[in-house]
């Protein structure tokens, strides 16, 4: 497992962008897939975005692809989460997770076995 630490929330205006960060400290970045997932309150944690280890493959939500941008910098044990064009509906605690396997899948949570605490995203419209 690594230790993840997520940075970056706040409260943003529907239109504009924020940019998540992750740091991982730990075994070798490069070995772990690593993923954003988010929770509103009432809510399941929903899969956002992730990026394997390499950086090769990555994976959207539908809800968004096109709007979002997930990378990873392994020389810097950080993956990163730029959101733009942000709407009310993306207003949740943001998680950053890691895992090695892909038994289940990037999508899934049970691929990932390290969460960080989470960072607060507020889009007020």
């Amino acid at each position: 497992q690594v230790q993840l630490v997520e940075s970056g929330g706040g409260l943003v205006l529907a239109g504009g962008s924020l940019r998540l960060s992750c740091a991982a400290s730990g075994r070798t970045f490069s070995r772990f897939n690593m993923a954003w997932f988010r929770q509103s309150p009432g809510k399941e944690r929903e899969f956002v975005a992730a990026i394997t280890g390499i950086g090769l493959n990555l994976y959207y939500a539908d809800s968004v692809r096109g709007r979002f941008a997930i990378s990873r910098d392994n020389a810097k044990n950080t993956v990163y989460l730029q959101m733009n064009s942000l709407k009310f509906e993306d207003t949740a605690v943001y998680y950053c997770a890691a895992g090695e396997t892909v038994a289940w899948g990037p999508l899934n949570t049970r691929s990932y076995n390290s969460w960080g605490q989470g960072t607060q995203v507020t889009v007020s419209s």
